[in-house]
């Protein structure tokens, strides 16, 4: 979600799953952004998505909802995917993590 306005997920009744993306950025863009935005825009396409929140300074977070496990694996071999995530590891990124959770409960305003 980078570009426009911020926005919290509006996401249903727990529980469903959260992939945290965290990462730390090498210099320069070299295609980044442009990237960072096709993925958003795929992963909405997504069978399971659920929705999407993101910061990205020099420290990345995005945090990814998802119905289900078989829907973030499905994510994660979609072939997109995959050539953003390879040269991610080569030119983007210094360091990254992933994380899944499951999302048990939620509150808030």
């Amino acid at each position: 979600m980078s570009g426009g306005a911020a926005a919290i997920a509006v996401t249903p009744e727990p529980p469903y799953y959260a992939v945290i993306f965290t990462s730390l950025r090498t210099d320069g863009d070299n295609g980044y952004a442009a990237m960072a935005e096709r993925m958003v825009e795929a992963t909405q396409g997504m069978p399971g998505f659920l929705g999407i929140e993101s910061v990205r300074e020099t420290l990345g977070i995005t945090l990814c909802y998802w119905r289900d496990l078989a829907s973030i694996a499905a994510w994660k071999a979609h072939v997109e995917h995959i050539a953003a995530q390879k040269r991610g590891a080569e030119e983007w990124y210094s360091a990254h993590r992933v994380r899944i959770c499951k999302v048990e409960r939620e509150y808030g305003t």
